[in-house]
């Protein structure tokens, strides 16, 4: 599809909201008893405020590449010259929401090793949360990066609780793949409840509106994507909020069909930092480095050591496996009456409430495999056009 007509659309924006995301958001509720119970019937439509979407109000655009690995994550060791290490990158889109059960599994590897001073490569979700996981277990752990956040691929990311966005494909899905899933997706969803009410919020719950312009479940995936499993629908059930169906006149959107329900969001710019400072305290240290191959790590002092390069890992190893795929986001300032979220599926296209913005993405046929990570003004201004397009005379 060319660029011109795609953009001719009014829904088509930056990337990152997938339809398989789309569809997460969307499902109906499943037959296990929720985690919470379903919310009221409203009569009225709900109070909601008013997104201020326009195009004089982005104050950011964020562009990165997400490391998709149609197996999944990559999580094991080897040796590689003297030096034990262990793999933890490739999750695709759900790096923030998998960090905690992902390094659990990684920490494990490295404490069998023996050593007690380890060292973790790369400072993005997963190397944070593998930092400071090991710190609890016991090892004395130093951080090797070329940035840290906010400069990190991971400061990029829309915020929100997403465990199986493009984490692997669904004819590569195995029992024994969706086991480790399941273990890595509820040890994450644990800590992240004892990480609520803390100062700057890092970690919110917030109610999300699943637009859409056709009935919910009508096909409507992306071109050029491979399918994706819904593993959360089927082995997190009992995680998740029932979601509530509103009629016309139950809710102030431009569109006929709205499901009500709720999802937790990352304020990434206090959670980095509530992490850096939970490593900083508990004794780590950082050494600011760049690795151009695996015989680099030939000058790490550590013997063990944990790669949590992400994306950069394909260069770093060769290894093909991971697929970038492209994400774009816009932040518009910051309106703290909004506290709700939306994910408009029909046109692809999503916003999340963040305390320093609202995050507006959306994705088109041209993310997959794409390497460009050259910020598009154009396509966020349509992304902002068509939520606008849901409030009108605002």
């Amino acid at each position: 599809m060319e660029r011109r007509r795609f953009l001719g659309r009014a829904g088509i924006a930056l990337a990152g909201w997938s339809a398989h995301d789309s569809h997460a958001a969307e499902a109906a509720a499943g037959p296990a008893a929720p985690l919470l119970p379903p919310g009221p019937t409203f009569a009225q439509p709900l109070p909601l405020a008013a997104l201020r979407a326009s195009a004089d109000r982005i104050i950011a655009l964020s562009v990165c590449t997400r490391p998709f690995r149609a197996k999944g994550p990559r999580i094991e060791s080897e040796r590689i010259g003297r030096k034990a290490v262990i793999h933890n990158y490739g999750h695709g889109g759900s790096g923030w929401s998998l960090s905690w059960g992902s390094a659990r599994l990684a920490v494990r590897l490295a404490k069998a090793s023996g050593e007690k001073h380890i060292a973790v490569i790369g400072c993005g979700a997963i190397g944070m949360t593998t930092a400071v996981l090991a710190q609890r277990a016991g090892l004395k752990v130093r951080i090797y990066a070329k940035d840290r956040p906010p400069e990190v691929r991971s400061s990029w990311a829309t915020g929100i609780w997403s465990p199986d966005s493009r984490v692997c494909t669904l004819d590569q899905t195995t029992p024994e793949f969706e086991k480790q899933w399941e273990g890595m997706a509820r040890y994450s969803f644990r800590t992240y409840q004892d990480l609520l009410g803390l100062p700057g919020d890092p970690v919110e719950w917030r109610d999300n509106y699943a637009l859409a312009d056709a009935p919910f479940g009508t096909p409507n995936a992306m071109q050029g994507e491979p399918a994706y499993p819904k593993l959360d629908e089927y082995l997190l059930h009992d995680l998740r909020v029932k979601s509530q169906t509103l009629a016309p006149g139950q809710h102030p959107f431009q569109v006929p069909f709205v499901r009500r329900s709720s999802r937790m969001v990352f304020n990434l710019a206090t959670y980095s930092r509530l992490l850096l400072n939970d490593f900083l305290i508990a004794g780590g240290a950082f050494e600011t480095a760049e690795f151009n191959s695996v015989k680099d790590f030939a000058g790490i002092r550590e013997k063990t050591l944990i790669n949590c390069t992400g994306y950069g890992a394909r260069a770093l190893l060769g290894d093909e496996s991971i697929i970038p795929v492209r994400g774009q986001t816009a932040r518009l300032i910051p309106q703290s009456e909004v506290n709700y979220g939306l994910s408009y599926s029909t046109q692809h296209v999503s916003m999340t409430p963040r305390r320093d913005g609202l995050i507006v993405q959306a994705s088109w046929p041209g993310d997959f495999n794409n390497t460009d990570t050259t910020p598009d003004r154009a396509v966020a201004e349509a992304a902002v056009a068509s939520l606008a397009a849901l409030f009108p005379g605002t």
